[in-house]
């Protein structure tokens, strides 16, 4: 298992390619995680002129290839299914492209959300439905998955499937694909190019075990984020885990996304690591720094050197086995 960083957060800062690059060579980082537009953005990846021009795909891809580091995955999280059609469209279109690319480039997984619809054909927001009760709920579900959900991912896994492509859906609240129970409903109905990018802090606040989705994961795990949350009890114990409140508003939130470490600690992750091959995942834990306690810097250096001590005793471990 090896550590990698997803260079949105540098890229949301400013930091070139180029200086992002260095930076995290420098710290012992061999594998990177690029947006490509949608909500990461696309600073670090100009889409339409790398597929355009093959001289612009060449001096980006040297940008890589000078420093010996690799690229994971591309990401292009965004809602391809919201009623919005004008932006459901930019998504969808940056979404295809950036299969394209990672076609081009040798990058065997996109990651994405699963987006989400209206609750009906006349919605003009999306509708989260999280309850059985009312019966509209219900509904809201069937014309959601039925009727939106299925029908276009079984097409965009089709896509997908011709270009060599896995889809690594980030299962997050507020989208249909939010826990193992939806992520393994819509591979079930699109076939296996539809896997997860399991990302254990958006469970972690839901009350679900992450080594415990794992194992139901199994098979079926296309990507991991790395990101911790940290839950405080005292509100969650009064308001539950349901939190609106700004990410900003940190004494007042239910819960927090923490650097790894800053949640659990190392006997949890080392559990949570050797746990992913046992289940057949030995590929990148790709950093997704989000820690509103910490700087970019701060944040991306305590995460590395945390998860460089987990990932090396694994390894060890592993290696004195008979």
């Amino acid at each position: 298992m090896d550590v990698g960083v997803f260079t949105a957060i540098l890229a949301g800062n400013g930091v070139p390619l180029g200086d992002s690059l260095d930076y995290l060579k420098g710290q012992g980082i061999d594998w990177v995680e690029i947006g490509t537009g949608n909500y990461p953005g696309n600073a670090h990846c100009p889409l339409d002129e790398l597929l355009k021009s093959k001289k612009a795909l060449d001096d980006w891809c040297d940008e890589f290839k000078r420093r010996k580091i690799r690229i994971s995955g591309l990401s292009c999280h965004g809602n391809p299914i919201h009623p919005d059609k004008d932006f459901a469209k930019s998504c969808h279109e940056v979404q295809r492209k950036t299969i394209q690319l990672a076609e081009k480039i040798g990058v065997k997984v996109v990651i994405l959300f699963s987006g989400c619809p209206g609750g009906s054909p006349k919605d003009t927001t999306p509708n989260w439905a999280t309850c059985a009760w009312p019966p509209d709920y219900l509904q809201i579900l069937d014309y959601q998955w039925n009727e939106v959900v299925i029908p276009y991912w079984t097409q965009e896994a089709k896509f997908a499937r011709d270009h060599g492509i896995k889809l690594a859906f980030e299962a997050h609240p507020g989208f249909v694909v939010y826990n193992p129970e939806t992520v393994l409903r819509l591979r079930k109905a699109c076939g296996t190019t539809v896997g997860a990018n399991f990302d254990p802090s958006h469970f972690f606040w839901q009350g679900i075990d992450p080594i415990a989705a794992v194992r139901e994961l199994k098979g079926a795990i296309h990507y991991c984020h790395a990101k911790d949350t940290r839950v405080e009890p005292l509100k969650a114990a009064i308001n539950g885990t349901l939190d609106t409140k700004s990410y900003g508003d940190l004494l007042e939130r239910s819960w927090v996304f923490r650097t790894c470490g800053y949640g659990h600690g190392e006997l949890w992750w080392n559990d949570f690591v050797s746990t992913l091959k046992i289940c057949g995942y030995d590929h990148v834990l790709s950093i997704e720094h989000e820690d509103s306690l910490m700087s970019a810097k701060e944040g991306l250096e305590k995460a590395i050197a945390f998860l460089q001590r987990v990932t090396i005793k694994e390894k060890a471990t592993k290696a004195t086995w008979f």
